[in-house]
């Protein structure tokens, strides 16, 4: 079975959707199998990370552009923005898809894990997660 998770974004962030993906499995053909979650875009990523202290989230996104900053000499896909180039780069250094198994229709994430879109960009974006169970 495939679904999709919409998520508007505003400006780069991590945002939960573990809960999200847990939904789906209310639908699903099977008690246990395997989620996979993949984003279609190239600017955005999919994170597994903890979700109980929002500093984890705040550091996150600091390392990421402290490691990948904007307005770099050397970039030339500049069309989009100075953000747009950078977010390609985090992308490709994070993911585009996850696999979570499931059992009892329960994901079974660490006690501390949550599933997170990892936008990278500036400004709103609406992003699109394809779920297959």
């Amino acid at each position: 079975m495939i679904k999709t998770i919409g998520v508007q974004t505003h400006n780069q962030q991590l945002v939960e959707i573990t809960r999200e993906a847990q939904n789906l499995l209310d639908s699903a053909s099977s008690d246990s199998g395997l989620l996979t979650l993949f984003i279609r875009h190239t600017s955005a990523s999919l994170i597994v990370q903890e979700n109980a202290d929002p500093s984890v989230q705040h550091d996150l996104l600091n390392w990421m552009n402290h490691l990948v900053p904007e307005n770099q000499s050397l970039f030339t896909h500049t069309s989009e923005g100075p953000d747009d180039m950078p977010a390609h780069i985090k992308a490709m250094l994070t993911q585009s898809s996850i696999a979570v198994p499931f059992e009892n229709r329960r994901l079974m994430l660490g006690t501390w894990q949550g599933l997170f879109l990892f936008e990278h960009r500036r400004g709103r974006h609406p992003r699109q997660i394809i779920a297959h169970f």
